[in-house]
């Protein structure tokens, strides 16, 4: 619960209390049980009881906004809103006036005062997605305002304090971007002070599965009629090598789209896109293809297939594990052997992503 702060001191900080410290976390949108997610949301479970910056890196499609979404739900600023704001999306221009907000007649068109975004999220949290499309110019206001706990509105000249905890997100390489003079040393060091990077699905293959049921349940809620679809284990092992260049989305939209256009319960390969079953010049299969692409060595690949099919099968059988073995045929014991070689636990309650 977030400390009873009057609305007349904006400039009173929140601080995190004992129960915030203690209290359940939630990841309502975050599904998966791989260990590179496991450890991820670990670390996201540490940065959300501080209040300090955090920059969230990984490729499009990974599911970025999603841990903001939950280092904010998860923090003693809960209570307070959590605005997004993606920097990419919005012309330089008029980024700064969205940011800070713009008195009237600060510049043509601006009948009326408006509040700016870091206005709007005080007591709460800001989330600036793709920071890296950010223009140098608008890189020093931004530090001013972090630093300085202030912003001055387009065209005014008053300050206003403003309680944010900021979190930032990009698909870019920052140090690159600063070698090349486009994005600033200090305000780098500024937002980096809790680094989190997101791996793609191709490094967490193994929960392909899960993120399969968890899409469909989503689809359950919102399409009339739904009826589940089952996947082949020639589809899992294909989904498992295939590149996956979209990530989470690509993934998404192609359980979207088979909800639509595929009738039959069984999902195999001919219901895939092409793309993702075409043989290679060489005639090699489609999954063989995918990993020699990849670059992922055999045992690596292996170890990656048999982590996707367990989990598969103890996720079908609620983890028991003696169904599970049943289930792939083979016995308890090599089962119980191979869930603590490839390290499979059962760490956190419900879906992850």
């Amino acid at each position: 619960m977030m400390p009873n702060v009057s609305t007349k001191d904006r400039s009173a900080p929140i601080k995190p209390d004992d129960e915030s410290r203690s209290k359940v976390f939630v990841f309502d949108e975050i599904a998966g049980a791989s260990k590179p997610i496991i450890d991820l949301l670990n670390v996201v479970k540490k940065v959300s009881v501080s209040d300090s910056s955090v920059l969230i890196t990984g490729e499009s499609g990974t599911g970025k906004e999603l841990i903001a979404r939950a280092i904010h739900t998860n923090s003693f600023r809960s209570e307070g809103p959590i605005v997004i704001i993606n920097c990419g999306a919005i012309p330089g221009e008029l980024l700064e006036s969205e940011l800070f907000g713009h008195e009237k007649g600060a510049f043509t068109g601006a009948h009326r005062s408006r509040v700016g975004r870091f206005e709007l999220a005080d007591k709460g949290t800001v989330f600036l997605d793709e920071i890296g499309d950010m223009s140098p110019d608008l890189q020093v206001k931004l530090l001013r305002a972090l630093q300085e706990r202030c912003i001055e509105r387009v065209g005014g000249t008053t300050s206003v304090d403003v309680d944010i905890r900021i979190i930032s997100a990009t698909n870019k390489d920052l140090s690159q971007s600063m070698e090349e003079g486009t994005f600033r040393e200090d305000l780098f060091y500024r937002l980096n002070v809790i680094p989190l990077h997101i791996p793609p699905l191709r490094e967490r293959v193994a929960d392909i599965p899960l993120l399969l049921e968890h899409f469909q349940r989503r689809l359950g809620q919102r399409v009339y009629n739904y009826r589940p679809k089952t996947f082949s284990d020639e589809v899992l092992a294909i989904m498992s090598a295939y590149h996956w260049p979209g990530n989470i989305r690509e993934l998404e939209n192609l359980m979207e789209r088979i909800s639509v256009l595929v009738e039959e319960d069984l999902i195999d390969p001919s219901h895939l896109p092409d793309h993702m079953t075409n043989t290679s010049p060489s005639g090699e299969l489609p999954m063989m293809a995918a990993v020699f692409k990849s670059g992922v060595g055999f045992n690596d690949a292996v170890e990656s297939f048999q982590r996707s099919m367990i989990l598969h099968a103890l996720n079908e059988t609620n983890w028991v594990k003696a169904r599970a073995a049943e289930m792939l045929k083979m016995n308890r014991t090599t089962l119980v052997e191979k869930i603590k070689k490839l390290c499979i636990e059962q760490e956190l309650e419900g879906p992850f992503l």
